[in-house]
């Protein structure tokens, strides 16, 4: 006979479950873009727990799909290969040995780990690159930089056929050119924007290694809209690394996302956080007034 306990931690686990009824109504059928990247892809633990809350973003009756990128495993194995890379302002020029590297890691190596992770959650992952079915056709983003892609045409049917099948797409940032037999290294925060803007998506989350927008005290901005965030770049306050992000955040709402949150992808269950508690994770970005109530059948 097992004696009944009724502690704290289950008591306020029932009352979180309680709370996040708005919010998980308020998602069903939501598609939602997530970026994956950073150090929690190099963690065993960190790639379980990201694939967990990705399993129950489904179960949950949302459609998540996960884009991701694998800097840092690409330069572990041209390191290894021997193939030295030059550099045209900051920016790695990708020829066509690298980035025949570049898709064997991203499509081979990152994509099937993630997807493997999501599956011993309990999920049902498949995993394409933006060169399956044409999904994302690019064209150089710069001749400097050689096979580095920007997006010029997106076809996203197949996202909607698997994830309408019950799938979960999980897309390695690599692209097809105009031309027969190209490939184009994408960068993974310009992938995700495009396939969510293509998408509608509801919700585009860009996992990082830092808190969010900070402003001039270094406190993290947890709303913005797309003017405050021209405003902040114009005065300095954002800079550096931060710019490409929001910049991928602002063409993402221009083309239709509802919002774009940028979130520490090192915070456990950063995802849900940002989901399903009013408290949130990071600094969104939004051009509408957001809405929290269920939907009307």
């Amino acid at each position: 006979m097992r004696k009944q306990t009724m502690d704290r931690d289950w008591i306020a686990t029932a009352k979180t479950l309680s709370e996040a009824l708005p919010y998980l109504q308020r998602y069903t059928d939501a598609v939602v873009v997530v970026k994956f990247g950073g150090n929690a892809m190099g963690d065993d633990d960190a790639m379980a727990e990201f694939a967990r809350d990705i399993v129950l973003m489904k179960q949950v009756g949302m459609n998540p799909v996960v884009v991701h990128g694998g800097g840092p495993m690409i330069n572990e194995l041209l390191g290894k290969l021997g193939i030295k890379s030059d550099w045209v302002r900051g920016k790695r020029v990708t020829d066509k040995a690298t980035v025949e590297v570049v898709e064997m890691v991203l499509s081979g190596l990152v994509n099937k780990r993630i997807v493997q992770a999501i599956n011993d959650q309990g999920g049902r992952a498949i995993g394409i690159s933006g060169k399956d079915d044409d999904l994302m056709v690019c064209e150089a983003d710069d001749p400097e930089l050689g096979f580095v892609g920007r997006p010029v045409e997106m076809n996203v049917q197949v996202i909607r056929d698997l994830y309408g099948a019950g799938m979960i797409p999980v897309i390695a940032p690599v692209a097809t050119g105009p031309n027969e037999n190209e490939t184009f290294n994408v960068n993974g925060d310009t992938a995700a924007g495009a396939i969510a803007g293509a998408l509608q998506a509801d919700r585009l989350l860009l996992l990082t290694d830092v808190a969010g927008v900070k402003n001039k005290e270094g406190e993290v901005i947890t709303q913005m809209t797309p003017d405050e965030v021209h405003g902040l770049i114009a005065d300095g306050t954002i800079s550096g690394g931060m710019i490409p992000k929001v910049e991928t955040a602002l063409q993402a709402v221009k083309e239709g996302v509802r919002a774009v949150v940028i979130l520490d992808g090192r915070v456990a269950n950063a995802c849900l956080l940002e989901l399903f508690t009013e408290h949130g994770a990071g600094s969104m970005i939004r051009s509408t007034v957001p809405r929290v109530k269920p939907h009307r059948r």
